[in-house]
């Protein structure tokens, strides 16, 4: 009795695959930025040209560093939330390519759950 050999590997066609296109590359920082407010954000550009924005209270903070955050690895956002005695804060950060739009829906996120006490 002979057995015929398995081919390594599946067979689809593209259709099954479903093919998507995704968006890609950093895309435009306003929709990042356009969501602060000088009633209650500091905006500062450094000489670098990164760009810093802090909450007046000092406990948020978002880091645009479009030619890399100096001493990272490709680090272009970074949002800090500084935590309080009893619960710790935290950090999250992007990479110099992560569209905008990602970010920007972090950020929106941030910021709703926030609120003034």
């Amino acid at each position: 009795m002979t057995v015929a050999p398995v081919s390594p590997g599946f067979s689809t066609t593209v259709e099954a695959l479903r093919l998507r296109e995704w968006q890609l590359g950093p895309g435009e920082p306003t929709l990042v930025m356009d969501q602060f407010s000088a009633d209650d954000f500091h905006l500062v550009v450094d000489d670098r040209a990164d760009v810093h924005v802090n909450s007046k209270d000092g406990r948020f903070y978002l880091g645009w560093f479009p030619l890399s955050r100096p001493g990272t690895d490709g680090e272009g956002w970074r949002i800090a939330v500084t935590g309080t005695a009893k619960v710790r804060g935290y950090s999250i950060s992007f990479d110099v390519e992560t569209p905008a739009a990602v970010v920007a829906a972090a950020v929106a996120h941030v910021l709703e759950t926030s609120r003034r006490v």
